[in-house]
Protein backbone atom coordinates (compact mmCIF):
# COMPACT_ATOMS: atom_id res chain seq x y z
CA UNK A 1 0.00 0.00 0.00
CA UNK A 2 1.37 3.16 -0.85
CA UNK A 3 1.67 6.44 1.62
CA UNK A 4 -1.25 8.53 0.22
CA UNK A 5 -3.48 5.34 0.36
CA UNK A 6 -2.18 4.59 4.40
CA UNK A 7 -2.93 8.80 4.85
CA UNK A 8 -6.22 8.17 3.82
CA UNK A 9 -7.18 5.49 5.63
CA UNK A 10 -5.58 6.90 8.64
CA UNK A 11 -7.49 10.29 7.99
CA UNK A 12 -10.38 8.15 7.79
CA UNK A 13 -9.89 6.25 10.92
CA UNK A 14 -9.19 9.80 12.64
CA UNK A 15 -12.57 11.12 11.35
CA UNK A 16 -14.30 8.29 12.48
CA UNK A 17 -13.23 8.46 15.91
CA UNK A 18 -14.34 12.11 16.43
CA UNK A 19 -17.69 11.42 15.11
CA UNK A 20 -18.32 8.52 17.51
CA UNK A 21 -16.52 10.68 20.61
CA UNK A 22 -18.76 13.58 19.72
CA UNK A 23 -22.04 11.17 20.19
CA UNK A 24 -20.67 10.19 23.06
CA UNK A 25 -20.31 13.53 24.46
CA UNK A 26 -23.79 14.50 23.33
CA UNK A 27 -25.54 11.49 25.11
CA UNK A 28 -23.38 11.92 28.29
CA UNK A 29 -24.54 15.74 28.31
CA UNK A 30 -28.01 15.07 26.93
CA UNK A 31 -27.07 17.34 23.43
CA UNK A 32 -27.63 17.29 19.75
CA UNK A 33 -24.97 16.26 18.01
CA UNK A 34 -24.80 19.41 16.19
CA UNK A 35 -24.38 21.00 19.45
CA UNK A 36 -21.93 19.01 21.07
CA UNK A 37 -19.97 19.18 17.66
CA UNK A 38 -19.71 23.25 18.13
CA UNK A 39 -19.31 23.56 21.90
CA UNK A 40 -16.30 21.10 21.28
CA UNK A 41 -15.17 23.06 18.86
CA UNK A 42 -15.06 25.68 20.36
CA UNK A 43 -13.48 24.95 23.58
CA UNK A 44 -10.88 23.15 21.88
CA UNK A 45 -12.10 19.24 22.08
CA UNK A 46 -11.74 18.42 18.60
CA UNK A 47 -8.32 20.12 18.25
CA UNK A 48 -7.34 18.02 21.36
CA UNK A 49 -8.61 14.61 19.81
CA UNK A 50 -6.69 15.18 16.28
CA UNK A 51 -3.51 16.53 18.60
CA UNK A 52 -3.61 13.43 20.97
CA UNK A 53 -5.77 10.52 18.77
CA UNK A 54 -2.40 8.44 18.97
CA UNK A 55 -3.26 8.52 22.50
CA UNK A 56 -6.91 8.48 23.32
CA UNK A 57 -7.85 6.20 20.88
CA UNK A 58 -6.19 3.55 23.09
CA UNK A 59 -8.61 4.46 25.83
CA UNK A 60 -12.02 3.80 26.53
CA UNK A 61 -14.76 6.04 25.40
CA UNK A 62 -15.49 6.97 29.05
CA UNK A 63 -12.21 7.83 29.64
CA UNK A 64 -12.26 10.02 26.49
CA UNK A 65 -14.90 12.12 27.32
CA UNK A 66 -13.68 12.91 30.78
CA UNK A 67 -10.53 14.41 29.21
CA UNK A 68 -12.59 16.26 26.76
CA UNK A 69 -14.96 17.53 29.30
CA UNK A 70 -11.22 18.87 31.28
CA UNK A 71 -10.21 20.46 28.27
CA UNK A 72 -13.48 22.00 27.35
CA UNK A 73 -13.34 23.77 31.07
CA UNK A 74 -10.22 24.56 30.43
CA UNK A 75 -10.70 26.71 27.61
CA UNK A 76 -14.04 28.03 28.95
CA UNK A 77 -16.81 25.41 28.53
CA UNK A 78 -19.47 24.62 30.88
CA UNK A 79 -20.92 21.44 30.53
CA UNK A 80 -20.29 19.38 33.19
Amino acid sequence: MDDSVKDLANERNLLDYIVVCVSEFASRYGMHMKDAYMYLRQYKGIDFLHEFYDVEHTLSFDDTIDDLSIICRKNGGTVF
